[in-house]
């Protein structure tokens, strides 16, 4: 816990002041409101049913007023436990993670530790196509969020990985598992998948002579290839993470 500016301690309520109620993330700060009964909607009403919505229609079309009708409940009703769409967002995108399903136990080799974290990772996201995109901008610290998170940071400390390399290499699986979930998100809505990406393809062959690295080894990825594109794109990874490993080690 941080001190206050005249050197005394601050209080859980100071710290919580230090979050705008309209930051990303806010909603795991705030103090929980006490000071009349509670209405009959509840955080994990709102959350299920924002999942639900946000699964059929996206984040662009979820409102506030929209959540509210779904739950059949009064505006007032819904703000006097989310103050803002973003509280809406982080406790959904929260919910998302809850559904990860991580080993109770560790491995002896941190890689495979590391391994089923990223798949499984990679599989709730794409359960949810909406969530890899928001997981890219928003801070991660939901309950069930810092659970993955303390899961794959024990794993690398196993692997030799301290300090900032640690961070570094936490924040590399992590990218690379979201950033892939959102590219293949939009991609497998587009019901022209195959065609667009012959189009580039063609694109890029008439222009050999500005592109001829990329001519000769464009990657035209299947529909059904997403998988072993991911796979390969992960094992790459760990061998880097696994000789970087044994650098620090030497």
């Amino acid at each position: 816990m941080s001190a206050k500016p005249d050197g005394n301690q601050g209080t859980d309520a100071d710290q919580e002041k230090k979050v705008p109620d309209n930051a990303p993330g806010a909603v795991w700060f705030r103090a929980e409101k006490t000071s009349r009964p509670r209405p009959q909607l509840s955080h994990e009403r709102i959350t299920a049913t924002a999942v639900e919505l946000l699964d059929r229609d996206g984040v662009r079309k979820l409102s506030m007023r929209r959540l509210a009708e779904r739950l059949g409940a009064h505006a007032t009703s819904l703000y006097w436990h989310v103050a803002t769409k973003d509280d809406v967002l982080d406790l959904a995108l929260d919910a998302v993670f809850a559904e990860l399903d991580l080993p109770e136990e560790h491995s002896a080799a941190w890689q495979e530790d590391v391994e089923a974290f990223m798949t499984g990772l990679r599989s709730v996201l794409l359960r949810h196509p909406w969530a890899a995109g928001l997981a890219n901008s928003r801070p991660l610290m939901g309950p069930n969020a810092l659970r993955s998170s303390e899961f794959a940071y024990t794993a690398l400390t196993t692997g030799g990985f301290e300090g900032v390399h640690l961070s570094s290499a936490a924040a590399t699986i992590t990218h690379y598992v979201i950033g892939s979930a959102s590219s293949e998100a939009v991609w497998r809505q587009r019901s022209d998948e195959a065609a667009t990406r012959s189009a580039v393809d063609a694109h890029i062959r008439a222009h050999i002579d500005e592109y001829p690295t990329l001519a000769g080894h464009f990657p035209l990825l299947e529909e059904d290839d997403w998988d072993s594109h991911f796979r390969r794109g992960m094992r790459l990874l760990l061998a880097g993470l696994t000789s970087s490993d044994a650098q620090e080690r030497s």
